[in-house]
């Protein structure tokens, strides 16, 4: 008992207020990097929405542009064949307007021959007919001359009833062409309407997309900046992680030397678990490694192993040792961080709820937390990692 407050006191000597005070700094500074790197994050999840909204307006405004631009090949198409339609309907009237002239030249050439005939019958009388019939030698050719001058008069006639239909049918052609004409140029008229319309619209529109490309570029600038100070921040935890480390390694020496100035036995000095449990039973949905990051975008190192479970599953300690983080970190979300000794640190992420303080010793198996989805985390799963000297080691090569 005498040794052990022996030891007490020694320990207090070897370990000056000065120390302790650095300890209290030092998770003051872990605290206050904890706050910083939430405060980033939040930043981040805004600018993150803020670029989300920016790439809907942006993908919203381009196919409506694009629709615009289809309509206008439409209309311009439209335009093409009503164009082709009136270039046909024109050279049909041009050869109708042709054979229309041909026909009323026709039948005007019969007219001012009948006209003639009428004008020679009139005023010397139509002898030609009648020197016909008088030259017949018998009552039979005068019936067959009859006849046939009959047949010529009534073909004449009929020439000019035949000349005039056709200048009433192709009169009638015309008309018909004419009015096709009216209204494919009424239909040219309206598609060069719309077309100018849409023009207008799809320069708009244009104008739109451009902005709102714009605007998603500047949401993405921000992004990575966040992104990157987020990184930093993670980088700068990481710094004060590993210098807590050392802190308990001198903590731990500080302890093993008052020990022995005590005269008590000391253990031999351990180092880090050869071996770790599992934390929680689950299959790994994400190995350590390289990976495209599945909020953060773009090609990240996934520094851990990601396990699913259930919201609420208890989390045991993968190895026994002091908890030297137990707070919300930013990306990680509710995190708890466990020295094992000899350079070696658990880290365990997206906690629902944290059941250790920092500076409690825990026990392999000792429940410390449960999983959630706290940070940047798509559901319910446990993020355990591995930090060797503060840098991550792939945590399959420890877990047993």
């Amino acid at each position: 008992m005498i040794r052990r407050i022996i030891a007490a006191v020694l320990l207090v000597v070897l370990l000056p207020f000065g120390t302790v005070q650095a300890k209290n700094k030092l998770d003051d500074k872990i605290r206050q990097q904890q706050e910083k790197l939430h405060a980033a994050h939040l930043k981040l999840m805004e600018k993150r929405a803020h670029l989300h909204d920016a790439k809907v307006k942006a993908g919203s405004l381009q196919d409506q542009l694009d629709q615009t631009n289809h309509n206008i090949a439409q209309v311009t198409g439209r335009i093409g064949t009503i164009a082709s339609q009136m270039h046909s309907t024109q050279r049909k009237l041009d050869w109708t307007r042709v054979q229309l002239s041909a026909a009323q030249k026709t039948v005007a050439r019969h007219n001012d021959a009948l006209r003639r005939r009428l004008v020679d019958a009139y005023e010397h009388g139509d002898l030609g007919y009648i020197d016909v019939l008088m030259e017949s030698r018998s009552f039979t050719d005068f019936v067959e001359r009859w006849n046939d001058i009959r047949y010529v008069i009534k073909a004449n006639e009929a020439t000019i009833r035949e000349r005039r239909g056709l200048e009433s049918h192709v009169a009638g052609i015309e008309l018909s062409l004419v009015g096709t004409q009216a209204v494919l140029n009424g239909q040219q008229t309206q598609a060069a309407q719309e077309q100018n319309a849409l023009g207008a619209l799809a320069s708009e529109r244009q104008s739109l997309v451009a902005a709102a490309a714009q605007e998603k570029n500047e949401a993405q600038t921000e992004v990575t900046q966040y992104e990157e100070m987020t990184a930093q921040e993670e980088a700068d935890l990481e710094q004060l992680i590993r210098e807590k480390q050392e802190e308990e390694e001198r903590r731990r020496e500080a302890e093993r030397r008052a020990h022995q100035l005590a005269g008590e036995p000391v253990a031999p000095i351990k180092g880090a678990p050869g071996s770790v449990s599992w934390p929680v039973s689950g299959p790994i949905t994400s190995p350590f490694g390289m990976r495209n990051h599945p909020t953060l975008g773009g090609f990240r190192l996934h520094a851990g192993i990601d396990i699913a479970a259930s919201e609420g599953t208890t989390i045991g300690a993968a190895a026994s040792g002091r908890v030297i983080v137990a707070q919300y970190a930013g990306n990680c979300g509710n995190m708890i961080s466990i020295d094992h000794g000899g350079g070696m640190a658990t880290v365990y992420c997206h906690l629902s709820q944290i059941f250790v303080g920092v500076g409690q010793d825990v026990s392999r198996g000792q429940a410390i937390g449960a999983v959630g989805h706290t940070g940047d985390a798509t559901g319910p799963h446990l993020h355990f990692g591995i930090l060797i000297k503060g840098h991550p080691v792939d945590p399959l090569g420890y877990l047993r």
